[in-house]
């Protein structure tokens, strides 16, 4: 495999509420990314019903974990966190909680590429 460009950035926008995936894509892609070397930057976006889910299950909480230890930066909506009641979880979790649109368009325009689930 040959190296890859400071450059190489991989937003994982995460949408679902289905813990399975949750946990079987989502996560399983974007993880690996970050400790194979695959990207060189990986953030994962919580967005909409997935922002439940993350403040509110054990097991998605522990991954979500596993990521921020591990590097992945980990963001979530503010207004979908707002719109379901888990602000202050997410953040106690370690997530960056901001709106994220504008951000989100500026990645896109930066060259991110960017993956949903």
């Amino acid at each position: 495999m040959t190296d890859l460009p400071a450059h190489d950035s991989l937003c994982v926008v995460w949408t679902s509420s289905d813990p399975e995936v949750a946990d079987n894509l989502a996560f399983m892609y974007a993880h690996n990314a970050l400790r194979e070397g695959w990207w060189e930057r990986v953030r994962l976006i919580i967005w909409g019903p997935s922002a439940a889910l993350a403040a509110r299950d054990g097991h998605i909480r522990a991954r979500i974990t596993e990521m921020l230890d591990d590097g992945v930066e980990v963001w979530a909506c503010r207004a979908c966190a707002e719109n379901y009641g888990v602000v202050d979880s997410l953040e106690a979790l370690g997530a960056h909680v901001l709106y994220v649109g504008k951000p989100f368009t500026d990645m896109l325009k930066g060259g991110w590429t960017q993956l949903t689930f």
